[in-house]
Order: structure tokens, then C-alpha cells, then sequence
């Protein structure tokens, strides 16, 4: 117990330190730029809320009185903001860091979420729950594709079958997930007109029919990474449960006569277990990292798709917390997959 609480508290220091150094990491790259940016948006910020306010400006008979006033809000503003100090001084590093640590994004000055929020959390966890409904969604489809057929090439080695696995694994893999993806929305959207060209619905949120407008607009982004996906999947199964097969253990159990389904489905695959676990966890995770481009071609209103805007834009509080967001949803699943990893293989847990 003891031993399994030390890891916890390993991997738990481990992940602070990664997170707080991917942080420092970001602002340095972004933190020549970003005061620029950050002050020219106040700047616009502020004088179109001051000129918009007719009666404060009617106080002014003299426009350069006007012109004034304007400059000490936007001063005031900026050193509330804590931008008169450089970006690389201790404690503005340290502040901007601890804020992001505790989900603290600030505001966003170029994009608004579905409810009109600026705060850059809130419009996180707008997208997340798309972005993880998508990949996680296809993912397990994926996994458990794999498993299956490569379970099956394996207890066929040689065959038809496992010769196609392969085939399939390497065409699969050999063309990027974004190219496939224009091409099957040319085939089914325009041709065949079978699913919408964008896979964002046309309704709002709030519209009681948008869960279902959401599921059949991400049918085909859906089905196009299940079907780039599941290829080298299945092959990574068929090694290892065709490794596993040439076990002694495996022998023992042909020669009690022990059915061949069971031993491919029940000890091969159990045995296998670890590390297809272990993959699932980073494909997962890893699917995050390549969401951007997935979903700005099929224009998913994910994670992905927020990225790619907020980077156009500049956006960087935006920028930061996606960043901060997508490290820790990378490091939760390396620590889900080490723990299961330990479920599933007694040596870890003994050890």
C-alpha cells in the first residue's frame, strides 16, 4: 500500500513540474509578441467603450481633452494588467503561471463562446466536450476494431487475412489523416450527398435537437478516422497477440485441449493486455495533438478548431490555456494508462 502510494506521489510531483515548465515554456515563446498584442486590444478595447458612451463624451469640448482622458484609462488598464513590467520579470511570471496552474486563462479579446463569454475557460470547456466525444468516440472504435481483426490475422498467421492486415496497415498509414479527409468530404458530401460538408451544426446549442444535429454531422469525420486508424492498430494486436502465441504457456494450454478461440480471445489477449492498454491511453492523448488540422478540415467545433482560430488571431490567452489544457489531459492519460498498467500485470504490482 505504502509502496503504490509513493508512485501516486511520484507521478503526481512529476506531472506539477512538467505542467509548470510547459507554462514557463509558452509564455517565453509567446511573451515577445504578447504585450503587444494584449496592449493593443485594451487600447481598442477601451476607446471604443469610451466613444460609444455619448454622454461622457459630451463632457469634452476639447477633443485632445478627450484624447487624454482616453490614454489614462487605457494606462490605467494596462498597469491593473500588470504589463508595465516585462514579460520575462520573476513576478509576472511567476502570477501569469500560478493563474494558468489553477485554470485561471483570463479573457479573450478576439473570440466569444456560444453564449457570448470572453473567459477563456468558460470557452474551453465549450469545445473539450466535442473534441473528446469525437476522439474518444473513435478511438475505442478503433481499438476495439483492431483488437478483433487483429486477434483474428493472428490466430491465422500466413493467411489471406493476415496478409491483407498488413496490406491495409501500410495504405492506411501512408496518407495523412487531413488529405483522406478532403476526400471523403468530396465523395460524400458532394457527390454523393450522403453527410454535410461541415461538420458544425447549423443550430445553436441551446436548440433542443443539436445533440442529434451533432452526432450526424460527425458521422463522417467519425468514420474517415476509424477507417485511416484501425489498420495499423490491428497489426499492432496481430504482433503481439502472435508473439504471445509462441509462449509455452500457450503450448500447455493446446495441448489440455483447451479450444483455440479461448486461447486467442481469453489468454493471448489477456496477456497482451499491458501494453494495448498502455496504447489505447496514448492514442488517446495523441489524438489530441493532431485534432487542429482534423477538425479545421471537417471544421469541428472542438478543441482543435478553437486552436487553429486562436493562432490566427493572435488570441493568446486563448493560446496558453489550450496549451496548458492539452499537456494535462496528456499527462492524466500516461498516469491512467501507468495505473491500469498495474492492474493488469501482476510483475508491476509486485514490483
Amino acid at each position: 500500500m505504502m509502496g503504490l502510494m509513493g508512485f501516486l506521489i511520484r507521478r503526481v510531483l512529476n506531472m506539477a513540474a512538467v505542467l509548470l515548465v510547459t507554462v514557463l515554456l509558452t509564455i517565453a515563446i509567446l511573451g515577445p509578441s504578447a504585450d503587444a498584442i494584449l496592449k493593443r486590444a485594451i487600447e481598442q478595447e477601451t476607446r471604443a467603450e469610451i466613444l460609444q458612451n455619448k454622454e461622457l463624451v459630451g463632457k469634452f469640448k476639447d477633443p485632445r481633452e478627450l484624447e487624454d482622458y482616453v490614454k489614462s484609462q487605457i494606462q490605467g488598464k494596462v498597469a491593473s494588467m500588470g504589463l508595465n513590467d516585462p514579460w520575462y520579470s520573476p513576478r509576472r511570471l511567476w502570477a501569469i503561471a500560478m493563474k494558468v496552474m489553477t485554470l485561471d486563462f483570463g479573457q479573450s479579446y478576439y473570440i466569444r463562446g456560444y453564449g457570448g463569454s470572453s473567459n477563456v475557460k468558460d470557452i474551453i470547456l465549450e469545445s473539450l466536450p466535442r473534441t473528446v466525444l469525437l476522439f474518444g468516440t473513435a478511438t475505442l472504435l478503433i481499438a476495439v476494431l483492431g483488437i478483433l481483426v487483429g486477434a483474428a490475422a493472428a490466430r491465422r498467421a500466413g493467411s489471406i487475412l493476415d496478409k491483407a492486415v498488413l496490406g491495409y496497415a501500410v495504405l492506411s498509414n501512408s496518407f495523412p489523416l487531413w488529405w483522406i479527409g478532403m476526400l471523403a468530404i468530396l465523395v460524400f458530401s458532394y457527390t454523393l450527398r450522403i453527410f454535410p460538408a461541415r461538420a458544425t451544426p447549423p443550430i445553436l446549442p441551446s436548440d433542443p435537437a443539436y445533440p442529434m444535429a451533432l452526432l450526424y454531422h460527425m458521422a463522417l469525420p467519425l468514420l474517415t478516422i476509424a477507417l485511416i486508424g484501425f489498420g495499423g492498430w490491428a497489426y499492432i494486436v496481430r504482433n503481439l497477440v502472435a508473439g504471445i502465441l509462441q509462449e509455452d504457456f500457450i503450448t500447455v494450454a493446446k495441448a489440455r485441449g483447451v479450444p483455440e478461440r479461448k486461447i486467442v480471445y481469453g489468454h493471448a489477449l489477456r496477456s497482451a493486455a499491458p501494453p494495448i492498454v498502455t496504447i489505447i491511453a496514448l492514442a488517446l492523448s495523441g489524438s489530441f495533438g493532431g485534432a487542429m488540422i482534423t477538425e479545421a478540415v471537417f471544421d469541428w467545433p472542438g478543441l482543435g478548431r478553437l486552436y487553429w482560430e486562436a493562432i490566427g488571431l493572435l488570441d493568446v490567452p486563448v493560446i496558453v490555456g489550450l496549451t496548458y489544457v492539452s499537456t494535462l489531459i496528456f499527462l492524466l492519460s500516461v498516469f491512467i494508462a501507468d495505473v491500469l498498467y498495474g492492474v493488469f500485470d501482476p510483475r508491476v504490482r509486485v514490483g
